[in-house]
């Protein structure tokens, strides 16, 4: 076992974890984070998006111990509160230009949208769904998804996040 010093979603958290133990496992048996998904298990599909140090990264394939000191951001993270007035742009965002089907995938949209926006800003429509090949969603054509990003990262530009 190893112990495991980092930030999550803004609060401190020291655990005890297995080298072997996989970031997307940490977060969702060890912290009870259960918005990230496991769907490939092979960096394809992008269900398991969370932020760490500000990044976007696939967390079915990084370990938890390679986060020591780092800051990891999920889903459950980003809103700021409990209501829609606490809803991080790029969520809001999602929920108006109902870019969600059945939801399995929808915190890695999400997660991979914000940091399109951090990233690259107001991306034009084509750049966003060049931006989203490492996602998979099932359920669409992602064409509302590629909507909610554009507005969310408009949003965001306007909020100054």
């Amino acid at each position: 076992m190893t112990t495991l010093t980092l930030t999550v979603n803004n609060r401190p958290v020291t655990r005890e974890v297995t080298p072997s133990t996989l970031l997307i496992d940490f977060l969702r048996e060890g912290l009870g984070l259960t918005g990230a998904h496991t769907g490939c298990n092979s960096t394809q599909c992008g269900a398991c998006t969370v932020h760490v140090d500000s990044q976007a990264i696939k967390s079915c394939s990084m370990l938890a111990a390679e986060c020591e000191g780092r800051a990891v951001m999920t889903i459950e993270g980003l809103a700021s509160g409990p209501d829609d007035k606490g809803l991080h742009p790029m969520q809001a965002a999602f929920r108006t230009h109902h870019g969600l089907q059945c939801g399995f995938c929808t915190s890695g949209m999400i997660m991979t949208g914000v940091d399109i926006a951090n990233r690259l800003g107001t991306p034009d429509r084509e750049t966003i769904r060049a931006e989203l090949k490492g996602n998979i969603c099932r359920c669409t054509g992602y064409h509302n998804i590629v909507t909610a990003i554009e507005a969310g990262a408009a949003d965001m530009a306007k909020a100054g996040e």
